[in-house]
């Protein structure tokens, strides 16, 4: 049958359309989406409004609020993304980033700022959440587990130098800077300006990195000493995140990282502390996060399980005077012949129960809670996106990490209640 003559309505898909949308009927009740929203209305968000400089009256662009920017990256990091440019590009075209927007556009510069900037921000946030739980009786700390994982730094395995590759990528990137400011006082097209002043601030930014990275120099080199005290190697330094180091990952292969750790309750699994450093051993991170526990909640748990690669003496020394027991297996003496668990002559009081402890079937049975405890909240940051760090710097991938903690909580809430 032939078609030419019939008349048929085709789609026209380039042809714009008004159609009236309501954000609100979009999102379907029950939706995670609005679980985060409540709890961000929850949050006392004080010191991000506190930092807001527009006010009725005066001049000047209003800011995005922060709960717009809290609740976007904590539903974003429920769902695996890490990065500013994703989540903005979202705020396009998925409903449910629309619906916590309500026609607010932010940018990916201000939703990376908001990220990046707010490490104590973010940690007064943990802070307050969690000792809302703990008024609530569901979170106890009585029993808290540690364990840390090496988490891929911004650098690449090409930016690490020598002292003096360094200083010959400082004259390249100083001479870089001064014909810039050059360039950019000869041209006068305003087009031109623009690219050159972005080009100038690009070239300062990395000679300032250059910089951090001869600064952090010497400390590298105190930890590549051996007993001694002779160099084992050169010490080298990353233009790129002069504060990340070359670990031996997981896997076995050794790459930029940071050290994240964090401490959970092992009855709601619940993340209490958080701690990043540059360190490639985890000996020296319990004390730090047992202090940071007794800061932030007036609290010293009572048992503390951590693998064998956090333990040291000192540490356990530490801990019991604040009322906490280890909990930890014992490291195989090198004398096949004695038993691990026998107290040393040169052992402390604190020690020497530690050694006799985890002779027993409680402290083993006890230990079992560990893996399904501090492991499961490693597991839960890598599957939401913590598998390499989108920004530089220890202090900004703490940030990212206290994040995670929030948003781990967040969901802890809602399976607690």
């Amino acid at each position: 049958m032939r078609k030419d003559n019939k008349r048929v309505l085709s789609p026209n898909r380039t042809q714009l359309r008004l159609m009236p949308l309501d954000l609100d009927r979009m999102v379907r009740e029950g939706d995670p989406v609005r679980a985060v929203w409540e709890f961000v209305e929850r949050v006392d968000l004080s010191d991000f409004y506190e930092k807001i400089r527009a006010v009725e009256g005066s001049p000047g662009r209003s800011a995005i609020d922060p709960k717009i920017l809290m609740a976007l990256w904590l539903f974003g990091t429920i769902e695996g993304i890490g990065s500013a440019r994703e989540i903005a590009r979202l705020c396009e075209t998925d409903w449910r980033y629309q619906w916590i927007c309500g026609g607010v556009t932010p940018g990916y510069h201000v939703l990376s700022d908001f990220r990046s900037l707010s490490e104590k921000e973010f940690d007064r946030i943990l802070t307050n959440t969690v000792a809302v739980l703990m008024d609530k009786d569901l979170v106890t700390l009585e029993r808290v587990a540690q364990d840390g994982m090496k988490v891929r730094a911004s650098a690449g395995s090409g930016s690490f130098h020598t002292k003096g590759g360094l200083e010959e990528c400082r004259e390249i990137a100083r001479q870089q800077v001064e014909d810039l400011k050059q360039e950019l006082e000869r041209d006068g097209a305003a087009g031109t300006r623009r690219r050159d002043a972005a080009r100038l601030r690009a070239a300062r930014d990395r000679s300032q990195r250059i910089e951090e990275a001869l600064a952090e120099l010497p400390e590298i080199e105190e930890r590549k000493k051996s007993n001694n005290g002779k160099k084992k190697s050169e010490a080298r330094s990353s233009t790129t995140d002069p504060e990340a180091r070359v670990m031996k990952m997981a896997d076995g292969g050794f790459r930029p990282a940071l050290n994240v750790h964090f401490v959970t309750d092992t009855r709601s699994k619940v993340v209490a502390a958080v701690e990043v450093n540059n360190h490639g051993t985890d000996q020296r991170m319990t004390v730090p996060l047992a202090e940071q526990i007794d800061k932030r909640f007036g609290k010293n748990p009572m048992e503390w399980l951590e693998d064998g690669g956090c333990v040291t003496l000192a540490g356990i020394d530490s801990l019991s005077e604040r009322g906490t027991h280890v909990i930890a297996p014992v490291r195989p003496p090198r004398a096949l012949e004695r038993d691990a668990t026998e107290v040393r002559p040169t052992d402390s009081e604190a020690v020497a129960d530690w050694r006799t402890r985890m002779a027993t079937e409680y402290a083993k049975t006890a230990y079992k809670e560990r893996g399904a405890t501090a492991e499961l909240a490693n597991a839960h940051a890598r599957a939401h996106g913590l598998t390499r760090f989108l920004v530089r710097s220890i202090n900004k991938a703490r940030s990212v990490a206290l994040l995670l903690a929030i948003a781990n909580n967040m969901r802890r809430e809602w399976s607690l209640a």
